[in-house]
């Protein structure tokens, strides 16, 4: 019996050591994997970032991983083409307004869909998810005209009041509240005698926390981003934003390589600051939302 145990218990070790032996193994090649996707969505940031700094004809005719010195002369050269910075303040205003607009909009909009009940509810919801289908650029005939009838061409109202009517934050923050919030807190709001707007900006609005972070972000991204819209409905100089701008540098002023990748650099800079402040907050909010959901 002696003589059994002691040959099944260096048996079970050394299966013990090539199980271990396995997962370690694993780990690695899960490791080098990821690293190797991380390397290659690193390298063309850090090109952009290189490529910024070396005239038109290095980047031209080199390869290169190293920064050169033209990063001032490019730099002095944009200035003197277009105004990088008055773009810069043009998306911030944009952006930001329209987050916020959008976010409460939303939210209120959302709010009605998930605790009232009214006759053409979810038809009404229907329509708005159907909204979601038809592509943007299909719209801009339409609001071309819509805005020019009404005045607004070339003014930031223009850009601002359609992004405020954002469908997809109402979809997903209604969902979010059905599951967050029980139909007992309106109610009790509203014996206690307080109003729809109070219950919603006092009550409502600060369980949705999760939810408007996660969307506000992806919101000011994609209103930073915009291109399309800002290129058709303005006119002024002063009043493009940062793409827009960027892209003259690539159109009305010739194939600059140098100014270009600059000019990118800068506009794609809030960006890569808002995902690295807040990129546990992004994964957070939306695993929360998907496990409520």
């Amino acid at each position: 019996m002696q003589t059994a145990k002691s040959i099944e218990q260096p048996n079970a070790a050394i299966q013990q050591y090539a199980s271990t032996k396995q997962l370690t193994i694993g780990k690695v090649i899960i490791y080098l994997f990821l690293t190797g996707l991380a390397v290659i969505c690193i390298v063309p940031f850090y090109l952009m970032i290189i490529y910024a700094t070396h005239n038109n004809a290095t980047i031209a005719s080199t390869f290169t991983f190293l920064p050169g010195p033209f990063v001032a002369d490019n730099y002095f050269n944009m200035a003197s083409k277009i105004n990088i910075w008055r773009g810069f303040a043009n998306s911030l205003f944009i952006a930001g307004t329209s987050t916020v607009l959008s976010l409460y909009i939303g939210s209120l909009t959302a709010y009605g869909f998930a605790k009232f009940k009214f006759k053409g509810r979810t038809w009404l919801f229907m329509f708005l998810l159907a909204t979601m289908m038809v592509p943007g650029q299909l719209a801009l005939i339409g609001m071309y005209r819509l805005f020019s009838t009404l005045g607004l061409l070339d003014s930031y109202a223009a850009i601002i009041l359609p992004a405020a009517a954002n469908a997809f934050n109402v979809f997903f923050i209604k969902q979010f509240m059905e599951s967050s919030i029980p139909d007992e807190i309106i109610e009790s709001a509203r014996v206690d005698s307080a109003g729809e707007f109070r219950t919603f900006n006092q009550i409502v609005l600060p369980i949705l926390g999760p939810a408007i972070s996660a969307l506000g972000i992806f919101t000011f991204i994609g209103s930073w981003n915009n291109f399309l819209t800002p290129l058709v409905l303005f006119f002024s100089l002063d009043k493009y934003p940062l793409p827009v701008l960027v892209a003259l540098v690539q159109g009305y002023y010739g194939m600059d390589y140098g100014l270009l990748y600059l000019g990118v650099a800068i506009s794609i800079l809030p960006i890569i600051i808002v995902f690295a402040i807040f990129s546990r907050q992004i994964i957070g909010s939306v695993a929360l939302g998907a496990v409520k959901g």
